[in-house]
């Protein structure tokens, strides 16, 4: 079965080859899908010839790449709801919260870790996001990060070990000896189940040290590093992700000089949170500054139960426009191409042929509205490898 998308009144394809601009926009388009890909992109009069066993009429409206959310910590039990209540009175946040949620999620059964994770991918595919990634973190002994990562990955392929979360609570005056835990019985049970490696190198957290000797024991175990740098103060985690060759820096908002000096010249893509400053009220990174050093920049939720309780990439661009200096079509490349480099992905994020069919059709005529109407479900339908998997169309 293949599927003719047309009447598409702006489509964004991220190739600029078929289209205008970085996003490779085509008005008055067309979208043929079939076989989990994407077969043809292009204008509405020039579709091939018997294109589509079905067609869908997008009636003027836009149409997208899927969302590429490239941090999450969705294995999870439990809530904070009264932690962020009691920062919207004057509390800072600190590491120190992680420590609640690993309490819950030890307690937790399977059964009812992987129904949130079940429930909060179900939430963001409702918001666009066809593509999540997931870590553990919450766990913090060898079973129960062992177990966090195996539930991830039945529900998507980006897995990521985050034994490196906090030190353990049992361990808390001894994190020498947490991280070789971490390094040695922990990563060996929790590698077979993941693809990356991250650690949450900060205060309260893990300095550069010991940031340094969990990564080179997650790259000896085969997994790719990402980190955790510089959300709550300076420190050398955006040093350390060019210097290990990471996918992936996230958080960034205390930044040097020198450090976006060294994203520039390494390939580690600098992934932006928004919704965490939003939920902690913390100062926003400086997306402008990285963006006009030639750095590549992500969008993704950070969705967790304590700095940031959101699944909805729409909101997390409406943030990075109006707090964070991007323009619009920089915030949707970032939430869509930009989260598939954090991946090392290249068949998702676009629209060009060959790519996954992961679409996304806006109540909309335009992606502009994504932050044009921020906080409206502008998301209409869902197509995941090319099948309609949510729709709110009548």
């Amino acid at each position: 079965m293949s599927v003719l998308i047309d009447g598409i009144g702006t489509l964004v394809t991220n190739d600029p080859e078929i289209g205008t601009g970085r996003l490779g926009i085509i008005e008055d388009a067309a979208l043929v899908l079939g076989d989990g890909v994407v077969q043809w992109a292009g204008r509405s009069r020039e579709v091939p010839q018997g294109a589509g066993t079905e067609r869908f009429d997008a009636a003027g409206r836009a149409v997208l790449p899927g969302f590429v959310d490239s941090h999450g910590h969705l294995a999870f039990a439990g809530e904070r709801g009264g932690e962020f209540a009691a920062r919207m009175s004057g509390c800072t946040y600190s590491a120190g919260g992680i420590r609640t949620t690993v309490a819950a999620t030890r307690s937790a059964t399977d059964a009812e870790l992987s129904a949130t994770i079940a429930r909060l991918t179900r939430e963001a595919l409702r918001s666009g996001t066809t593509t999540i990634e997931c870590k553990s973190g919450y766990g913090l002994t060898i079973e129960d990060e062992r177990r966090c990562l195996e539930l991830a990955a039945a529900h998507t392929d980006e897995v990521t070990f985050l034994g490196g979360h906090v030190v353990a609570p049992e361990y808390g005056d001894r994190p020498t000896a947490y991280v070789e835990l971490v390094c040695g019985a922990m990563l060996d049970a929790c590698a077979p189940h993941a693809r990356w490696i991250d650690v949450f190198c900060d205060r309260g957290a893990f300095d550069g040290d010991q940031t340094r000797e969990i990564l080179r024991a997650g790259v000896a175990a085969g997994l790719i590093p990402r980190l955790h740098a510089n959300q709550l103060e300076h420190g050398p985690g955006a040093q350390i992700a060019v210097e290990f060759g990471a996918a992936s820096a996230d958080h960034l908002t205390h930044l040097t000089g020198a450090d976006v000096d060294a994203l520039a010249a390494g390939k580690t893509v600098a992934t932006l949170l928004p919704a965490a400053e939003f939920s902690t009220r913390a100062t926003y990174p400086d997306a402008r500054r990285l963006i006009e050093a030639g750095v590549t920049v992500a969008l993704a939720a950070d969705c967790n139960p304590g700095s940031s309780y959101t699944t909805s990439m729409p909101f997390c661009i409406a943030l990075a426009v109006r707090d964070m200096r991007m323009t619009p079509e920089e915030a949707v490349w970032s939430a869509t191409a930009g989260g598939a480099r954090a991946l090392r992905r290249s068949d998702i994020g676009h629209l060009g042929a060959g790519a996954a069919a992961d679409v996304i059709l806006l109540d909309a005529p335009s992606h502009i509205h994504l932050s044009y109407r921020p906080g409206v479900p502008l998301v209409a339908a869902v197509w995941r490898r090319g099948e309609l998997v949510w729709s709110r169309l009548p």
